[in-house]
């Protein structure tokens, strides 16, 4: 019998408080994941993700519900279910006075990788993940972006079926973040099944099969990539340069109330929530004034349905 890689069933967290109301962290949620694909968790702080991770990788126990990992029920079978997986969880977990190359051997050892492979694996992966110049320092003398990037490194060098990533790329700077997606990609594309959680839409857009929001503890949107962006149908992306633009073009812009404005120098980029044919006016009316050398408008991205589904910043 075929397992998914990972099944929720009407799962529920609460955590007491000194306050008379329990906290609902998580609220009925049910997924499932498919192996072989990347899976992408998306939500506010506070949403319900980290949670959801920590019971997937049997640290807390839910409330009510169940959850399983390749079929092993993560309440009754934690030993097996911790067999099958890897994971980064947003706490720390480098040895820091040791080194990068000593971090990775110690690793591979916890996790039984036979001698004769450790030192090809420690190699690959370090040259894999940009490590290679970094190998003899010590942890707790590489900056953040550094450490994060080791411990995403340390997960991928051991062969678990099922990874699990809680904001993966916190803390890196550009370069840090392409090495770790490409990493996660590569690693997709050998049939690991990957869960991950972040901030970073465009990573989302980039990488993944399957997109879940969730919000308050409840998902409240589901599907592919085109499915998701189709619930901020009626959000475009305008970007519009001007032979001139003064200050009454700019008021009509920001007459149109868009999500999103930005100038630079006689082109603005803007986002607005609106009928395309109400756009096309307003640019027409506009291009009157002075000439219009481009225009171009686009549906709306990830992060503008993001905006639409969970709404404004909340207090």
């Amino acid at each position: 019998m075929t397992y998914p890689a990972i099944e929720i069933k009407d799962m529920a967290k609460m955590y007491k408080t000194k306050s008379r109301h329990p906290v609902r962290a998580l609220d009925g949620v049910s997924l499932t994941v498919r192996e072989g694909e990347i899976f992408g968790l998306l939500g506010r702080n506070g949403a319900g993700k980290t949670t959801l991770l920590r019971i997937l990788t049997t640290l807390i126990p839910p409330t009510s519900g169940s959850a399983s990992v390749l079929g092993y029920d993560v309440q009754r079978q934690g030993l097996a279910v911790r067999k099958h997986i890897c994971a980064v969880l947003q706490e720390n977990a480098l040895e820091l006075y040791l080194s990068v190359k000593d971090n990775l051997h110690t690793y591979a050892r916890f996790h039984a990788v036979p001698s004769h492979q450790r030192e090809k694996r420690v190699l690959e992966t370090m040259e894999q993940f940009g490590l290679t110049d970094h190998a003899h320092v010590k942890a707790m003398d590489l900056s953040g972006g550094l450490k994060r990037r080791l411990q995403v490194a340390k997960v991928f060098m051991v062969d678990k079926p099922v990874v699990l990533l809680d904001e993966a790329t916190t803390g890196m700077d550009p370069i840090n973040k392409r090495t770790v997606l490409q990493a996660i990609r590569e690693q997709a594309h050998k049939g690991r099944t990957i869960l991950l959680t972040t901030h970073i839409l465009h990573a989302a857009e980039e990488l993944c099969d399957t997109i879940v929001m969730i919000h308050h503890g409840r998902i409240v949107a589901t599907g592919d990539l085109p499915s998701i962006k189709r619930l901020a149908s009626n959000v475009f992306e305008i970007s519009v340069t001007f032979e001139s633009l003064t200050d009454p073009i700019m008021a009509a812009l920001e007459m149109l109330a868009p999500l999103r404005l930005h100038r630079t120098r006689n082109t603005v980029e803007l986002c607005v929530n609106g009928v395309e044919t109400e756009l096309l006016e307003t640019l027409t009316q506009l291009s009157k004034q002075t000439r219009l050398s481009h225009v171009e408008i686009t549906s709306g991205t990830l992060e503008d349905a993001f905006v639409e589904i969970l709404g404004g910043p909340e207090a």
